[in-house]
């Protein structure tokens, strides 16, 4: 039974800049023990609105207490991201977890010819996720597949990306701006930039720079996030406020 008297622990929401190298789960990590530090209690929770790869920086949203139950619209929200696409090459994971490797006879594109590759990219459109990717093929990870060298590989999906810009294109490396919906692969969108073009596609650098409404410019890097942390350090968005309600 929970006591009455007993002050409730922290919530509200962070959004960090994670920095390239770490895991979601461990921005996770780093947040609850400056809580733990600030006084929160032991098994206070702390999630995050959408997993950000290790390979990616950018705007990551961490939900503490009562408002880790908003994990799914947040991760429901738009999201924006600047990609940096290296059309020279290809990787076994389409990004550079793995040995890029040269795409042998792989000639210069132009900026038109990329703009109009683009344009079968936007929309709603079929998408197959990477083999090295945590999606589940028959209960396992297609990532534990894809090394062991066993298949099927995952199956194409429907996802939706809104618009893409390119932001500046020097050959052969193009960054792309992407507004896109949730779900959406950007090491796959490389490595199928670069098949529609006949050349390699390799996701070379990724940040995220929206989540929602949660921008790139209102996110906090590690470095500048106060330990300890207590109630005072966290967002209390309409959103928090709303799972706080007392239900009628």
């Amino acid at each position: 039974m929970t006591d009455p008297n007993q002050t409730p622990g922290p919530t509200g929401l962070l959004v960090i800049d994670k920095p390239y190298g770490r895991t979601s789960t461990s921005v996770c990590t780093v947040v609850k023990a400056r809580l733990r530090a600030g006084g929160a209690p032991k098994r206070v929770k702390v999630g995050h609105g959408g997993t950000l790869d290790p390979l990616a920086s950018g705007v990551l949203v961490i939900l503490v207490g009562k408002a880790t139950k908003l994990c799914d619209e947040v991760m429901a929200g738009e999201k924006g991201y600047l990609a940096d696409v290296d059309l020279g090459v290809s990787s076994p994971t389409d990004d550079l977890e793995s040995e890029p490797l040269p795409t042998l006879g792989a000639a210069p594109v132009t900026r038109k010819d990329i703009e109009r590759a683009l344009e079968g990219f936007t929309g709603k459109i079929q998408q197959k996720p990477p083999a090295h990717s945590a999606v589940k093929i028959g209960g396992k990870r297609s990532y534990h597949l894809a090394r062991a060298g066993e298949g099927p590989e995952p199956e194409a999906r429907t996802v939706e990306i809104h618009e893409i810009g390119i932001a500046s294109y020097e050959w052969p490396r193009v960054t792309l701006d992407i507004r896109c919906g949730k779900g959406v692969y950007v090491r796959s969108l490389a490595r199928d930039l670069g098949a529609a073009l006949g050349v390699g596609g390799m996701l070379g650098g990724l940040r995220r720079t929206r989540v929602g409404r949660f921008m790139i410019a209102d996110a906090i890097t590690l470095d500048a996030l106060s330990d300890p942390l207590t109630q005072e350090h966290l967002l209390v968005t309409p959103e928090v406020e709303r799972v706080l309600k007392p239900k009628a």
